[in-house]
Parts: structure tokens; sequence; C-alpha cells
């Protein structure tokens, strides 16, 4: 295996990501669960060169649970925005792409912040050039850099920071 760290990380993130959705540790699920897990990693083994820059540390138990905090809450905020913009045909839809600046260096902390984007509604990434994102967004606010980011990306970036090399 040329890659150890990146196959581990990869089974503990799977492995904590199906624990936290099926909030079950029945010795039969553990068991299928278990089993599914190394199936999966196995035939997705290949990929798992992204996962090296994980960062294997003890404050990682804080912050992916955070994250996925965070990303609920943004979602459940967009869905109710994108549904009252729905329901309510006099609310403002302004959309446009904007630039939003990252810091993050590592390709897979931006995929991460770019899936996380694409996944709230009204907001959808469309390209990945080095450290900027365009994103087409439901309700442009404003054009310039500064404020797209901060509105769009800034909550993510921070905790990802702290996940992701």
């Amino acid at each position: 295996m040329k890659n150890f760290k990146g196959f581990i990380v990869f089974l503990i993130v799977v492995a904590l990501t199906w624990l936290l959705l099926t909030g079950t540790f029945n010795k039969d699920d553990l068991l299928i669960g278990g089993s599914a897990l190394i199936l999966i990693a196995i035939l997705f083994y290949r990929y798992s060169d992204l996962y090296r820059a994980v960062k294997i540390t003890p404050k990682i138990v804080f912050y992916y649970p955070l994250y996925l905090v965070v990303f609920l809450i943004e979602l459940l905020k967009a869905n109710i925005d994108v549904a009252l913009r729905v329901v309510n045909p006099a609310l403002p839809i302004n959309p446009g792409i904007v630039a939003v600046k990252t810091s993050l260096k590592d390709p897979l902390s931006k995929l991460i912040l770019a899936n996380s984007i694409t996944l709230t509604p009204g907001t959808l990434t469309v390209d990945v050039k080095d450290d900027t994102l365009f994103i087409h967004w439901i309700d442009v606010k404003g054009k310039d850099i500064e404020s797209a980011t901060k509105a769009i990306s800034s909550k993510f970036e921070k905790i990802l920071k702290e996940i992701v090399k």
C-alpha cells in the first residue's frame, strides 16, 4: 500500500460518517456496516491519496462534527430562503456568478468547500481556478470578492482549515 495514511483516514471518515448518519451501535448493524466499509475502502482505495491531507489530531473529533453542524445550519437557512422565494414571487431574485477567494490550498479542502456550497440551495459552484471559486448565486448582493467570500464560504473555511492541511 503506497498510501497507507490516506487509506486509514479514508476508512475513518467513511466510518464516522456512517455512524453519524445511522446513529446505531447494534452488533448486527456494526457487523454489516463494517463489512460494507471494508468493501468500499478496497473498491475506492485508488482515491485515498486525496485523504492524505486530513490532519490526524485530537481536534478532528471536535471539528468534524462541528463542520457537519455548521453545514446543516447553512443548509436549513438556504432551504428556507429558496422556499420563501418560490412561494412569494415578490421576493427579489438577482442571479449571477460571483468570484469567491479561498485561502485553502489543498485539493481536498477545496473539493469539500465546493461541494458544501453546491449542496446548499441557491448556490452552485461552477468552476474552480487556483484559489478562486466561481459560484452561481440566486441573489447576488454584491459583485466584490470580499463580500461574496464572507457571505458564501467563510463559515466553512474556518473549520476546514482545522480539518485539512
